[in-house]
């Protein structure tokens, strides 16, 4: 009977000190889980299949409620580590899936009529958008000794994506303004113009770094999906800025150039869905490098649900047919990512919890 009791408490013992290693190594891009549900849920009910939305939506709005729980007890718990990640220049980006995660969360409530939550949802990523704008570019001036473009990631996107999910959202709760709503129209297609900036800037050094400079198999992962979902969600932004009804004409007379570089931006991201075979058949067939999960496999499902959503919306708002065919398609691609990068997740948890 003693020995059945020290066993318990040693076997409890090291539960919590196993559960403090998984918490200590939480990767900032974890949110990245609630992004990818949440866009393949929203691009699901876009495209009629109510019952997987529903399932999406639940799972999104539960994973993303127990991401902030455990991100809060980290910071409580483990304040030097999340510091040292934020002043980390290959990692600080990652925590603008925080932002996107909640955006499309918001989303997900509006798509439910739970309006109050939605405009939570918007506030909390906008000021921590701030916040982490100007801490993560202030690491890449002061704090970085790097000085080289190998620093340079896909990951750095992510700015981009959190950028435009404001215009998503902040599109969506402009109409409960009434006369007010101008100024929202007028700040998210602000963010929609600074997002595109941003593009420019990273994808710029990004595509120097991956053309010019040794790439060995290690340096691809996931994230280069990234560049091709800031693009897609660049374009479903820029939708939702033509849907919407300013009432002020310096908005209304840059439609016809939000319409073009819609466009543009779709078209790039289809441009990439190629590179990105490529890259995974030189990486993992060439090269052999196994494919192992990692929380930056769900940066690569996202892109496939936004290029998905993106191509169902400008099919609709172009009423070209093609694109919406191309939706239907990407929308279940996506799916099967997202199942496969959910059950190897499962078995990390599983194989973790063994040892």
């Amino acid at each position: 009977m003693r020995n059945i009791k020290l066993i318990s408490i040693l076997s409890s013992k090291a539960s919590r000190v196993h559960g403090a290693s998984m918490l200590h190594s939480m990767h900032p891009g974890n949110f990245a889980v609630v992004m990818s549900s949440g866009i393949v849920s929203i691009g699901f009910k876009l495209l009629g299949y109510f019952i997987l939305a529903k399932l999406l939506y639940l799972f999104s709005i539960i994973t993303w409620c127990v991401l902030v729980v455990l991100s809060a007890v980290r910071l409580v718990v483990f304040p030097l580590v999340v510091w040292k990640d934020l002043l980390n220049p290959r990692l600080v980006f990652s925590y603008f899936t925080f932002v996107a995660a909640t955006d499309i969360v918001g989303l997900l409530f509006r798509e439910n009529n739970l309006m109050a939550l939605s405009w939570l949802c918007w506030m909390i990523a906008f000021v921590v958008w701030c916040l982490l704008l100007y801490f993560a570019f202030s690491v890449l001036t002061f704090v970085s000794h790097e000085h080289n473009v190998n620093i340079v990631h896909g990951g750095w996107l992510i700015t981009i994506v959190g950028t435009h999910s404001l215009v998503l959202l902040g599109a969506r709760v402009a109409v409960d303004l009434g006369v007010w709503a101008d100024y929202m129209l007028t700040e998210i297609h602000m963010l929609w113009g600074l997002g595109l900036v941003f593009y420019g800037i990273f994808v710029t050094l990004f595509c120097y770094r991956i053309f010019f400079l040794t790439l060995h198999p290690k340096d691809t992962s996931p994230l280069f999906g990234v560049i091709m979902g800031a693009s897609a969600i660049s374009a479903n932004a820029g939708i939702s800025l033509l849907e919407s009804k300013p009432s002020l004409t310096y908005l209304v007379e840059q439609h016809p150039f939000v319409n073009g570089v819609t466009m543009i931006c779709w078209a790039w991201a289809t441009w990439w869905i190629p590179m990105l075979i490529i890259f995974a058949v030189w990486k993992h067939f060439i090269k052999k490098m196994p494919v192992l999960y990692e929380p930056v496999l769900w940066s690569f499902v996202f892109p496939l649900g936004m290029y998905a959503v993106s191509s169902a919306r400008l099919g609709a708002s172009a009423n070209f047919p093609p694109f919406e065919i191309i939706s239907h398609l990407m929308i279940w691609v996506a799916w099967f990512v997202w199942v496969s990068v959910l059950l190897a997740m499962l078995n990390s948890f599983r194989e973790k919890l063994i040892r």
